[in-house]
């Protein structure tokens, strides 16, 4: 499966938006005045930010802590399932950072300026250590990914040429019986052929016999002998077509 569909890979990309997206309000917050109504209302975002992406990273690490029990049926391995694990963990950093700033600078007996100049500076760290420690990572895991992907496909493309090829030899051995079939059924048609004949030279040597015996004969004798070929031709009937 390549990154683009993994699910964790999508789930994560929309973690990430939600997190620059709260660090860009909170930039906003620090340039607003204390005291404002605007103040307050990015700080109430803030909150609320930070606990719903805090809810989708939980939920996320319990998706990590189900892959953990069978990798190999997800198609991952140890240092992928570190590497999911090390981004959650770096995540929530940056969530309980902006948390922290947060509720530093409501609290107007703590030295609001030095911490937040302090909780600033971890802020801005996270996101940078993020973005190098994970951009060659990411860059190697793909290029891993893509490659499995490719060799996956190699295997793929491999078994399904064997079913064709199954699936050929089955038909060139149906095939072989078809014609093995039209073979016999020829071959009884010649015979079928050679009986019909051979009757039809017995009935025309009968007819002969008959009519030659019928200008010897009188009228009565005619009668008689055209019942006796009656007979015969329904006894020869039963024995050709139902024998």
């Amino acid at each position: 499966m390549s990154l683009a569909q993994d699910p964790f890979y999508i789930v994560k990309e929309e973690i990430q938006e939600s997190i620059d997206k709260l660090q860009s309000t909170f930039h906003q917050w620090e340039r607003i005045p204390s005291n404002t109504g605007e103040r307050v209302q990015l700080t109430k975002e803030l909150v609320s930010g930070c606990e719903s992406i805090e809810w989708q990273v939980d939920e996320l690490d319990k998706a990590i802590a189900v892959a953990v029990r069978d990798p190999s049926w997800y198609g991952i391995d140890e240092v992928e399932l570190d590497k999911r694990r090390r981004w959650t963990s770096n995540a929530r950093n940056q969530i309980s950072t902006v948390r922290k700033a947060v509720a530093v600078g409501n609290d107007q007996s703590n030295p609001v300026g030095t911490s937040l100049s302090g909780m600033r500076q971890e802020l801005m760290r996270l996101p940078n250590n993020h973005t190098t420690q994970y951009a060659t990572s990411d860059n190697d895991d793909f290029i891993t990914s893509e490659s499995d992907r490719q060799l996956l496909l190699i295997k793929q493309q491999d078994e399904e040429l064997d079913e064709l090829s199954a699936s050929v030899e089955r038909i060139g051995g149906v095939g072989l019986t078809i014609h093995d079939e039209l073979i016999g059924q020829e071959k009884i048609l010649d015979e079928l052929n050679l009986e019909m004949d051979s009757t039809a030279n017995k009935l025309d040597f009968v007819q002969k016999k008959v009519a030659l015996v019928m200008k010897k004969a009188g009228a009565k004798g005619q009668i008689m002998m055209i019942l006796f070929l009656v007979v015969l031709f329904i006894v020869l009937f039963v024995l050709v077509f139902f024998t």
